[in-house]
């Protein structure tokens, strides 16, 4: 079935923002999300069925519009994933209100960007493992290829497969066998329900990165990306993401400072540090290319 949702904004949002990462930022790895215009397609495995739905975005001044087509049970599952996959279940009023003019100057060059999330924990863990110790453009081809090998395909997206497909696979071209079974080990969580993310959400950040480390394959880097950009938790300052690190050391004109040194910085951004995190990444890309450019995904 189809139905329509309205997704509710609050504070400063701008869709079009969101299509122009997917489109240039791997993993997003979506070169193909501007091509309707001013609309965001998207398809995916929806918690807790998993079965496969399909969701088209449009904006409309305050409020975004979902068009869902999945199982009548899956369309609500389909909307909260949609609202946390453009990181609109989060209000942003406070955000536009921050007042660090290195964060200004941020908002001014990216308005209305907010994180654009994988499309659940699940997924995201997925991309750790597939992307450990690869280039990013491999890492991005190798998952786009499940999809459109393993997932179904919904409104003319192909979706990544859910867990209880992935836990069938025994061969994926370009992946060795240990990455193999560290899948079917996310899958199996996904499944037991460990990686919900309003779970994750709703522990204190370190106890929720010390349950995602007991899933084989899951260090800390891989815990903060599945915190962070798979769960969706705005207010998370990965201390493990050299990166994000040197930008803000770039940023704030620092010379080689302690990540203890920037984490106390970072608290000027609560309660939103993921989403200036996001912020520093994209600035990083436009100017360096870096990720588009093939950069190895590193611990």
């Amino acid at each position: 079935m189809t139905e329509n949702v309205a997704l509710a904004v609050r504070g400063p949002f701008d869709l079009a923002a969101s299509i122009r990462f997917l489109e240039g930022f791997t993993p997003a790895g979506r070169p193909d999300a501007g091509r309707h215009r001013g609309a965001l397609a998207l398809a995916f495995p929806a918690a807790p069925s998993w079965r496969p739905v399909g969701v088209r975005l449009r904006q409309e001044g305050d409020t975004v519009h979902a068009e869902i087509e999945a199982h009548p049970d899956d369309v609500a599952p389909a909307a909260e994933h949609a609202r946390r996959i453009l990181s609109l279940d989060v209000d942003g009023t406070g955000f536009a209100a921050l007042d660090d003019p290195h964060v200004v100057r941020l908002r001014e060059r990216f308005p209305g960007l907010r994180p654009v999330l994988f499309h659940s924990p699940y997924e995201a863990a997925c991309w750790t493992v597939i992307g450990h110790r690869v280039r990013m453009a491999q890492a991005a081809g190798i998952k786009q290829r499940m999809a459109e090998r393993l997932g179904d395909v919904v409104g003319g997206v192909a979706a990544f497969p859910g867990p209880e497909r992935l836990l069938t696979v025994t061969d994926v071209p370009g992946l060795p066998p240990v990455k193999i079974e560290r899948l079917h080990g996310i899958a199996r969580a996904a499944l037991d329900g460990d990686l919900e993310a309003d779970r994750l959400r709703a522990m204190e950040t370190a106890q929720a990165l010390v349950e995602l480390q007991r899933t084989p394959g899951i260090g800390l880097f891989s815990a903060e990306l599945i915190l962070i950009r798979g769960a969706g938790h705005p207010d998370v300052f990965p201390a493990s993401e050299r990166r994000l690190h040197d930008e803000m050391a770039h940023e704030y004109g620092l010379h080689d400072p302690s990540p203890a040194r920037l984490a106390a910085i970072a608290e000027a951004w609560r309660p939103y540090r993921s989403w200036v995190g996001l912020l520093l990444r994209a600035r990083r890309e436009a100017e360096t290319a870096e990720v588009a450019r093939g950069r190895r995904i590193t611990r």
